[in-house]
């Protein structure tokens, strides 16, 4: 007992420390819209600018001329992407060395990042910027430590839904970091420079090799295995006797018990718990087992992969390209340039709290609602931000697009991981989720070229853009729910 009680310390010490890492670092760079502004006021690419190109706004704000604000943009949209596509390269150390490896990869990558920033006055040169090979180690780091952390929603797999999503949550948040660093910034008189926040920020990788080092496990906690599932097969069939239900509960907790006891990292729970985390992946298993029996070749040219791949591609290049532009988006569809600054500080503000608040209603989504019916959610959702983003003269939509998208945005990237974790396993999953992030980080790319766009040959008007993508979001999220739709017709 007094050890069963140690293990279930450790496994919960193991998710604190996930989730405080992916918190300080997992996605960061996310938080460009805040960070953005210190970079300008600390001069970064400001010899871009024509002398007289430099101006300020009605709240003494510096607004950054085309080609800073371009060159600005651009250092978002490839650490973005970047971030997107070394998820396969993760995904492979991942299911080769273990979350342990990857962990200390990542912060070791986050270390060389920070460093950048610290001596960036002195590493400056025509070949080499370090504010952009800063920005994108930090975004290189981020995977390495995020994704490895994903295993440990198994520790409780009947709550699984609800550790992926504060780990996922954990990770949307961190974009609060460099909102907190704004504040301090702006209140501190610019006193608090990217030399001196950075070396503060060392802290972080320290703390995550650390805890690899000395909490983590070395190999990935697994999901239910199939045999557990076959054992409990009559678990949803229509039987109300009560002595055989209970007899199957129990063949399927011991099949579970006896399997998660040969495993590694090993841990023992109470047949209760066994029983309740059988009965949950019962729920949903019967759907997937075709693709879990697969290899990986076999998993990502079926539909179940490449559907999925093109909606979250459109979803990730709105998501990145919404960040990016917010403020001159809104500041064309108002036609106010004070109240576009006032709803990109909102912006700035709810980003990060969006992740703290919408864990809980994620958790219980993932939890009990069928898979086929949270992407219908996600897609409903995809297409009423869309729709709110074209819509001019009103504040009112601007504001709830800003509200429901801080929402939307952590909803995305769990609903993503979990439905890759779901539909191919945890077997293949640093391969499956890397590869489709990675293609995704790809097609992000073309983030850069909407901007450019936008700025010249539209005007700053983003409504052609908006279309396009809110047009693109629709077919793909229909053809995803009507494949998904008709497999679970052919199942029932």
């Amino acid at each position: 007992m007094i050890k069963n009680k140690r293990s279930q310390v450790i496994e919960l010490l193991q998710i604190i420390c996930a989730v405080i890492w992916c918190l300080l670092s997992a996605g960061i760079i996310f938080g460009f819209a805040a960070f953005k502004q210190v970079l300008i006021n600390e001069g970064v690419y400001s010899e871009s600018c024509q002398t007289n190109e430099t101006r300020y706004s009605e709240v003494q704000t510096i607004i950054p001329c085309t080609a800073q604000d371009l060159k600005l943009n651009t250092m978002f949209t490839v650490s973005a992407a970047i971030t997107n596509v070394l998820a396969l390269p993760v995904g492979w150390v991942l299911d080769i060395y273990g979350p342990k490896v990857s962990g200390i990869i990542g912060s070791s990558i986050i270390y060389f990042g920070a460093f950048n920033f610290i001596m960036a006055e002195s590493l400056i040169g025509e070949y080499y910027d370090p504010y952009l090979i800063g920005f994108l180690m930090l975004a290189v780091g981020g995977p390495f430590v995020f994704i490895s952390s994903f295993h440990l929603s198994n520790i409780f797999p009947a709550r699984g839904g609800m550790i992926m999503a504060l780990i996922t949550g954990s990770f949307d948040s961190s974009s609060a970091l460099f909102l907190i660093y704004k504040v301090i910034y702006e209140k501190s008189d610019n006193k608090l420079s990217l030399q001196r926040f950075f070396s503060y920020y060392l802290i972080v990788p320290t703390f995550i090799i650390v805890a690899q080092i000395f909490i983590m496990p070395k190999h990935s906690y697994q999901s239910l295995p199939k045999e557990s599932y076959t054992s409990a097969s009559n678990l949803n069939s229509c039987d109300t006797e009560s002595t055989p239900l209970i007899s199957n509960y129990t063949d399927a907790a011991t099949s579970y018990s006896e399997q998660q006891s040969t495993r590694t990292p090993r841990r023992r729970s109470s047949s209760v718990t066994i029983m309740a985390e059988a009965r949950q992946h019962l729920l949903n298993y019967d759907i997937f087992e075709e693709m879990h029996e697969r290899n990986v070749k076999e998993q990502i040219l079926s539909p179940w992969f490449y559907l999925m791949l093109f909606f979250a591609a459109i979803c990730m290049l709105r998501i990145n390209y919404f960040i990016a532009t917010i403020r001159s988006q809104v500041e064309y569809l108002l036609g106010d340039e004070t109240t576009s600054i006032e709803l990109n500080n909102l912006f700035d503000f709810l980003l990060p709290i969006g992740g703290v608040v919408a864990v809980p209603i994620i958790g219980h989504i993932l939890d009990n609602i069928e898979l086929s019916n949270i992407i219908k959610i996600l897609s409903g959702l995809s297409i009423i931000i869309g729709g709110l983003g074209i819509v001019p003269n009103s504040y009112a939509c601007a504001l709830i697009e800003i509200v429901l998208f801080v929402m939307y945005r952590p909803f995305y990237y769990t609903v993503v991981s979990d439905y890759t974790s779901k539909i191919f396993g945890f077997t293949t999953f640093g391969t499956v989720y890397g590869l489709l992030t990675l293609t995704c980080g790809v097609f992000n790319m073309l983030q850069r070229r909407l901007d450019i766009i936008t700025h010249t040959t539209f005007k700053m008007n983003p409504l052609p853009v908006n279309i396009i993508l809110l047009a693109t979001t629709i077919i793909t999220s229909s053809a995803l729910i009507i494949f998904m739709t008709s497999r679970n017709k052919k199942i029932a």
